[in-house]
């Protein structure tokens, strides 16, 4: 079906062309190479330690570096700003051994000061840029200030990082965003505004942002890891579908995500551009909240799951691109338990829960959408109509509603939702990246990451024992145990794992897909026509 009127459709793009055209050429000196993206939504800052949401780290991710870094397509772990490093025997010191000579992009070095100011600010009470409201969200969700002690400077290019209790995930933590190394002098410079003036030591230096329209990002010339290719890098919010899939066409963008699956045809018929798709390591839930009647009672929750038809979410709104979630890790990740059955669509087994739980003719509520195309849900909107049209059959009556993004983010993590749809890619290959994260009791304090407020004893014993073992046959059992708890307790609906992709013109060669959903340009090149 249409999206909209095709005429505004056209002034919409027009306007995006020029807009484009005008970018262009501002920048292009001799041979242009600059490489716009296309997304979805606007990035909501880029302090990385106060972020949390995709288009934000999609930007970050290319301006700043970790200790430690993922491969390419995959999840395991290699050297970045630290060389080397080992762990003592009782696995509660770890000494990292920086990389000498690498420069942020004020000019100022990147040294063991630099990293334990960075890690520091997170978690140190006595910090002096410590204190931001609704600060350092992923820090906490990972419960780090209960992993990591200290942080202290051995010598200018040595750290050391002692930790409360082993802890298996522990290095994949650092390789994720939330602990991206920044420039302590830009953040003195700037304060509570540093978020809009980034500096890392990434490929990518920060140039300028417009919002809601463009960042602007130019090649890091003395980058440690070799310059990139391409000399700019902008990345475009165009929040409607159509109209950034008419722009890949025309070549006014040179790449897009999250496409909608009606796209895909447009993209493998047009010789000019390519697909790039793989399974996703990503869930898109519905969270009912248990601090809100009627959520609170199980057979209200469950009633939920048995009403809600995921296969013809998957079938008619994925086309194919995505798979029915049973659990809320995906099946391309180890421990992902395939002997549970899901509740099974069932309007009449839902509406007799419903009764038994005290509401046979159901009731009222209101159900969350967000306003922007994510990797495991590019038409939440269209996502929501669904199932308010499935809850309907068994007399629940649900309002949809949206916000900002920023703003819709900042609301469910203080609660304020009855249901709300929402999702996770995957940061570091490990279950307790979702299942702690996202089910643990720990999550559920404001900025909450847990927007169930699902609160399960005997979920957070399994997940800290999961945390403290490292043999994975044993982190198995107990992940696949955490599976069956939250089967049981059904604080969401786990709807679907979505394929991720990618499309791109053939003007472009060297992007890779990652598993983390990341978008690393620092070897993309561009090829003029």
């Amino acid at each position: 079906g249409a999206f909209f009127v095709e005429g505004t459709v056209m002034v919409v793009f027009r306007a995006l062309v020029l807009n484009v055209v005008l970018i262009l050429s501002g920048c292009s000196q001799g041979q242009n190479q600059t490489l716009v993206f296309g997304r979805g939504g606007d990035s909501v800052g880029l302090d990385p330690a106060l972020e949390v949401d995709g288009e934000s780290f999609k930007v970050a991710d290319n301006i700043y570096d970790t200790l430690v870094r993922f491969k390419e397509e995959s999840t395991v772990l290699e050297p970045s700003l630290a060389e080397s490093w080992t762990a003592s025997e009782d696995r509660l010191t770890w000494t990292f051994n920086l990389r000498s000579g690498v420069m942020f992009h004020d000019g100022t070095v990147c040294d063991a000061d630099a990293i334990v100011f960075s890690l520091a600010r997170q978690f140190k009470s006595d910090h002096p840029f410590h204190r931001v409201e609704g600060a350092y969200q992923y820090w906490n969700s990972m419960s780090m200030s209960d992993i990591v002690k200290d942080v202290r400077r051995v010598d200018a290019l040595k750290v050391e990082i002692e930790l409360f209790r082993p802890n298996a995930p522990f290095l994949s933590n650092l390789a994720m965003g939330f602990c991206s190394i920044v420039s302590p002098t830009a953040v003195r410079k700037w304060g509570d505004d540093y978020a809009r003036h980034p500096v890392g030591t990434g490929p990518f230096k920060f140039v300028q942002w417009i919002k809601d329209d463009r960042i602007v990002l130019e090649r890091n010339p003395s980058y440690w890891d070799g310059p990139p290719h391409i000399e700019r890098l902008v990345f475009r919010s165009i929040p409607e579908n159509s109209v950034r899939l008419i722009a890949l066409g025309q070549g006014a963008i040179h790449g897009m995500d999250n496409l909608v699956p009606d796209f895909v045809s447009n993209i493998t018929s047009n010789p000019n551009l390519y697909l790039l798709k793989q399974p996703g390591m990503n869930v898109g839930y519905l969270a009912m909240n248990m601090d809100k009647p009627p959520f609170h009672i199980l057979k209200v929750r469950r009633a939920i799951n048995h009403a809600i038809n995921k296969k013809a979410i998957s079938d008619n709104l994925y086309q194919g691109m995505a798979e029915p979630a049973v659990n809320p890790i995906p099946p391309t990740m180890w421990s992902h338990h395939e002997g549970i059955v899901g509740y099974h669509y069932d309007p009449s087994l839902a509406r007799r829960l419903l009764s038994e739980a005290g509401y046979p003719n159901g009731f009222k509520t209101t159900l969350w959408a967000m306003p922007v195309a994510r990797p495991y849900m590019p038409q939440p909107r269209k996502i929501a109509q669904a199932i308010q049209s499935d809850l309907q059959v068994i007399g629940v009556e649900a309002e949809i509603k949206t916000y900002e993004w920023g703003t819709y983010l900042d609301k469910v993590s203080r609660g304020q939702h009855d249901m709300a749809l929402l999702g996770w890619t995957g940061d570091n290959g490990d279950p307790d990246n979702f299942l702690y994260v996202l089910l643990d009791k720990s999550g559920t304090v404001f900025p909450a990451s847990n927007i169930a407020f699902y609160r399960s004893e005997d979920l957070h014993k399994v997940l800290v024992e999961a945390q403290l073992e490292i043999d994975t046959a044993i982190r198995t059992d107990l992940y696949r145990r955490a599976q069956e708890i939250v089967h049981q307790d059904a604080p969401w609906v786990p709807l679907v794992h979505a394929t991720q992709t990618a499309a791109f013109s053939n003007a472009v060669s060297g992007f890779k897909l990652h598993p983390t959903g990341s978008k690393f340009f620092h070897k993309v090149r561009l090829v003029s026509k």
